[in-house]
């Protein structure tokens, strides 16, 4: 397989790595409530480092309390974290694996606040409420948004400060960035609004800042959202940012200094089209009440979830306009921002086929592509791939029972059909808080 496509190094700005396979940012609540890390986040990293991927993706990692997306997650919001994070990639960086921190901020999109926030309104571009769950933000002020560029380009100084291998600024999938680039979301009237170059201000000062703070032989990358898809649930809704918008936002991250650009799809998590797939109604009756104190139409979600006779209509509203292809929906997206810019393009999406990662990179669509589920369910999938094995032995079903579960429990996969018992999946889900995991 030495000439094999998916294992040739990729040489980025900044940054190589050995194949083209990325582990994309997915995680559970395995950290400490306060943001410190814990073992169980190092052996999570360890597991996906010895999957033989090229780098790892953090989970989103908050780089203030404020703008946290759910707790349990580990920070990076203040030097007291470095020492953390120097471990975790120290242990990767010996599996052969490089390791770049996803640096983010929810916005709006703050799932489950936590204690601390309680009493605080989200805060985001604009005060426009959150069309799914009901969050209800405060507009950022201007002095606000400073204090948030400066979160940000703090973050990359420790993320580099603990010999790291870069950042990733968490710019879609409808959180805070995603929040000021959307049209569908972004109402403001100062010139951080309006016009397409006002929404993507904040973006692209905080990549200035970051560059300023860590220099420009420090990987930088950004994911990316170039489609809203902003009324795939709530038809009623503008549609939001269209393709040819995000790629001119892709041209000025580029030029802004970004030495990557990683396309997913959405205005908010999940989405139809990210993770593409099933929405596990059973699954968000169960899990969805961890969320009933956080928006305004929380209470509506879950009686849809939890009476069945409504999920006929929960389910083609969810399907309506979630597209017909999940491995590789983003691809068409990747492959014009591609031809619009010269830094290397990744790509997500459902990937789990040999010759169609293949076929996306020999065609010039994305330089290489990232992948969460479908490795989570077969930690196996690049040693299937190098034997000559186009996909994995118990494919993932893409049945997002994964996503769902984390609102209340460790993420893994939990799709039974795939283990020879219920034990055996749970096995497999709470392995990574055994102290001696893969030791």
């Amino acid at each position: 397989m030495g000439d094999d496509v998916i294992f040739t190094p990729l040489a980025m700005p900044n940054l190589t790595i050995k194949n083209r396979v990325l582990r994309s940012s997915i995680s559970g609540r395995i950290d400490n409530y306060d943001g410190s890390g814990t073992r169980a986040r190092l052996n999570w990293e360890k597991k996906f480092a010895r999957t033989g991927v090229g780098a790892i993706i953090s989970s989103h990692v908050p780089v203030s309390l404020r703008g946290r997306i759910l707790p349990n997650y580990a920070f990076i919001d203040r030097d007291e974290r470095i020492g953390f994070w120097r471990a975790v990639g120290d242990a990767v960086h010996a599996l052969d694996c490089k390791f770049i921190l996803q640096l983010s901020h929810a916005g709006r999109q703050q799932d489950i606040a936590g204690i601390e926030n309680l009493g605080h309104h989200s805060v985001s571009a604009s005060a426009r409420v959150e069309q799914f769950n009901g969050f209800t933000p405060d507009a950022l002020t201007r002095p606000m948004i400073a204090t948030i560029v400066r979160q940000f380009a703090d973050g990359a100084r420790r993320a580099r400060a603990a010999g790291l291998d870069g950042v990733e600024l968490h710019a879609s999938n409808g959180y805070l960035f995603s929040q000021f680039l959307s049209s569908a979301i972004n109402d403001r009237k100062d010139d951080y609004g309006g016009a397409l170059a006002n929404r993507a201000r904040f973006l692209l000062e905080v990549i200035a800042a970051v560059r300023r703070e860590v220099g420009r032989d420090f990987f930088l990358g950004v994911k990316l959202g170039p489609v809203d898809h902003h009324n795939a649930v709530t038809f009623w809704e503008s549609r939001g940012n269209t393709l040819a918008e995000g790629v001119e936002i892709a041209r000025w991250v580029e030029a802004a200094g970004a030495d990557a650009i990683h396309v997913s799809t959405g205005s908010m998590f999940p989405h139809p089209r990210n993770p593409p797939g099933d929405f596990p109604l059973d699954v968000a009756e169960r899990t969805y009440p961890a969320m009933m104190g956080e928006g305004a139409h929380t209470l509506r979600n879950y009686v849809v979830f939890r009476y069945k006779p409504l999920w006929p209509v929960a389910r083609a509203l969810w399907n309506r306009d979630k597209g017909d292809v999940i491995e590789g929906i983003n691809v068409p997206d990747a492959r014009a921002v591609k031809d619009a810019v010269k830094i290397p393009v990744l790509v997500t999406g459902g990937f789990q086929t040999a010759s169609v990662v293949r076929r996306v990179i020999t065609s010039g669509a994305a330089d290489a592509v990232t992948i969460a589920r479908p490795l989570m369910a077969s930690y196996d999938l690049l040693d299937r791939w190098r034997a000559g094995h186009d996909r994995p032995a118990r494919p993932c079903t893409y049945c997002n029972k994964c996503l769902v579960n984390v609102l209340e429990h460790p993420l893994g996969c939990y799709e039974e059909s795939r283990f020879p018992s219920y034990d055996a999946m749970i096995a497999e889900v709470m392995s990574v808080f055994e102290d001696e995991v893969g030791e």
